[in-house]
């Protein structure tokens, strides 16, 4: 095996493709893609073509890394944006060097804080992880469920996914997919109390049918400064969606099983769709 590393800006598209295609397979979701899906990916989670690596053996294509960058709470963050390696190759060591390639990329760009997020399930994964110094410190969870939405308005106001930030009360260290950077096409609201405090903001996005029927919504963020009641939470849910003709699809997208929401949202009957480990490197 004489392994070489080539950043993705060297490399063919198809290449590129096959190295991820083949990293992925068999693996605990369906991550298969076209390169259109890929480019797509690489330009929404701002993940860099320059930094991002690939591992040939000889002339085959049987590795990837991607990689992205941030300042978060004012410190340099990266994140592996994904992982994997041939099934013909795991087992083999190949892991190690990826990894030992990836941290030398980091190094070299100031690197303070490094993270990713791993399916639960995958413990060969997380070994390897907790090798090169990543530390689990949060666990990550994707529900999913039906809300039949009353009309029970609560006092809102839209804003785009970039003024977040302009808020102070704004939550910037939170899983790379979740962050207003990943969901620029997405929209976001702040609730008030009948006095005009705030109590708390949402990110989501909004999925409509062919018959422009609202189909599903992701929650990327939902943030209250307090436990809400139920009611008020149902209430947020309706603002969000803009409808009440009709039950709505909603899934959580890598939400904290500390955030206050994850209870309530159980007891409306959602279920667990998959599970993540939040790991860093400092």
């Amino acid at each position: 095996m004489n392994l070489i590393f080539k950043k993705l800006t060297e490399c063919t598209i198809q290449d590129t493709i096959t190295a991820w295609n083949r990293g992925f397979e068999g693996y605990f979701v369906q991550l298969e893609m076209t390169p259109e899906l890929f480019y797509n990916r690489l330009i929404n989670e701002g993940l860099s073509m320059n930094h991002s690596l690939v591992a040939f053996d000889g002339e085959e294509p049987i590795a990837i890394v991607l990689n992205g960058f941030r300042v978060i709470d004012g410190r340099k963050t990266v994140w592996n944006g994904g992982t994997g390696i041939a099934v013909d190759y795991r087992g083999k060591g190949v892991s190690n060097l990826l990894m030992e390639a990836a941290l030398k990329v980091y190094s070299e760009e100031g690197v303070e804080i490094a993270t990713l997020e791993a399916i639960k399930e995958n413990e060969r994964a997380i070994r390897l992880y907790q090798k090169f110094g990543y530390e689990i410190i949060d666990s990550l969870v994707y529900l999913t469920g039906m809300v039949d939405l009353k009309n029970t308005p609560i006092p809102c106001k839209a804003i785009r996914p970039e003024q977040l930030p302009t808020y102070q009360f704004y939550k910037e260290n939170l899983p790379w997919q979740c962050q207003w950077q990943s969901v620029r096409s997405g929209e976001a609201q702040i609730y008030f109390d009948e006095k005009q405090n705030p109590l708390g903001y949402s990110l989501f996005k909004r999925a409509w049918n062919q018959q422009g029927q609202l189909e599903k919504v992701f929650l990327y963020q939902i943030e209250l400064f307090e436990v809400p009641q139920e009611e008020t939470f149902i209430s947020i849910l309706n603002s969000i969606t803009g409808e009440t003709n009709h039950p709505v699809n909603f899934m959580t997208i890598n939400t904290s099983m500390t955030n206050p929401i994850i209870p309530i949202l159980m007891d409306l009957g959602f279920e667990k769709k998959t599970e993540q480990v939040q790991m860093v490197k400092k």
